[in-house]
């Protein structure tokens, strides 16, 4: 049973004029619409969701719009990364469209990193800007992809790789909304979690090591971690909002995950946080492998990883996987790289992240090799 808490825990991402909070909360969906009334007088909201979150969650978002006369229309898609494709958003943006939305009115993106993505690209190019909200209903979304401003669809050539910087007014992080979640699912969005540690919080990775069955139970200690999480996330975005630097730091293990999950064909035989726990391992080797960093870390997040029930090896990927050659043709889209040189974010150790420009692709490429052994 949930424990509640008995103050919500803001956040504010420091954007300047831009600036805005996120309300990790039992009840953030439920006082939704009241919030909004109050940012957005007048305005009408336009939700975005999937079919899974529209059966689970869709009917409380509608009691807390309705209870304060709050006008709203709704777009459902069709669950998972295959929704992240230019045919889904030209679809959502002439539904939205049709509704005769306004520029001053609001999207609501309700739903996991997908729908936020979409809906998220979607208000950054409808009638050349409308202002959004996240209201994240997964793990993945509440500590990662609905904070910061980066929204996107994915191309045949990779992950993300067509999109905008574009910040939302607001996030309402309903705690409770986790409570429909799958076991797999939550696991996944664990994995980013555990990734603001690996980064540059050894502190944070080592008190997940002995909280995280009571995480995943819904104690206090989620509502705790999912806020230490986005305050993280908040301190990067800060710094450097474009991701011309530090922020950059945000992909340990990205560049491994999102080629796998291009080769795997963005579907739900690889969550995104599967991919990325697989890639976290993998940078923490290679950083051994280049004699950087000590391999009992590699280890220790291996073992860790393998305790919650996330993959760690290539063998844990469903299925044939794509050869060594076919994943490199995925890495080297990678938005990081630069004239052609790889880059990759590497440790010197768990919470000591770095970021290594000009990586050899026959060294990755014989790393992959040896994976595979």
């Amino acid at each position: 049973m949930t424990e509640q808490i008995t103050k919500p825990n803001i956040v504010t991402i420091d954007l300047g004029h831009r600036s805005y909070d996120i309300n990790v909360d039992h009840n953030a969906i439920d006082t939704l619409g009241a919030t909004l009334k109050s940012m957005f007088p007048g305005a009408r909201f336009g939700i975005v969701t999937d079919e899974n979150v529209e059966r689970e969650q869709l009917p409380r978002l509608k009691k807390s719009l309705d209870a304060e006369d709050l006008q709203y229309s709704v777009v459902s898609i069709a669950a998972g990364e295959s929704s992240k494709s230019n045919k889904t958003l030209n679809e959502v943006i002439e539904a939205l469209l049709a509704q005769r939305l306004e520029r001053n009115d609001i999207i609501i993106a309700f739903g996991g990193g997908v729908v936020g993505d979409l809906a998220g690209f979607a208000s950054s190019v409808m009638r050349r800007g409308m202002d959004f909200v996240q209201v994240p209903t997964s793990l993945l979304a509440q500590v990662d992809s609905s904070v910061g401003g980066k929204t996107g669809i994915n191309s045949p050539h990779g992950k993300n790789l067509i999109g905008a910087f574009h910040q939302p007014r607001y996030v309402a992080a309903d705690l409770t909304a986790l409570e429909t979640l799958s076991e797999r699912q939550f696991r996944a969005g664990y994995a980013e979690m555990a990734k603001y540690g690996l980064i540059d919080d050894a502190e944070f990775f080592f008190w997940l090591e002995e909280n995280w069955r009571e995480i995943f139970e819904g104690g206090p200690a989620r509502a705790k971690a999912i806020a230490h999480a986005c305050r993280a996330k908040a301190r990067f975005v800060k710094s450097d909002e474009k991701e011309h630097g530090v922020r950059a730091l945000l992909n340990l293990g990205h560049t491994f995950g999102h080629a796998f999950e291009a080769a795997t064909g963005y579907s739900d035989r690889l969550l995104h946080g599967e991919a990325i726990a697989v890639g976290m391992v993998l940078a923490h080797r290679y950083s051994t492998k280049l004699g950087l960093a000590n391999g009992q870390d590699a280890v220790r997040v291996t073992n860790h990883f393998k305790t919650v029930g996330l993959p760690t090896e290539l063998s844990d990927i469903p299925g044939t996987l794509a050869s060594s050659a076919d994943l490199m043709h995925h890495i080297a889209q990678d938005k990081k790289v630069s004239r052609g040189a790889l880059t990759f974010i590497l440790t010197r150790g768990i919470g000591e992240a770095f970021i290594e420009t000009g990586i050899e692709p026959n060294s990755i490429l014989e790393f992959l090799e040896e994976q595979r052994s």
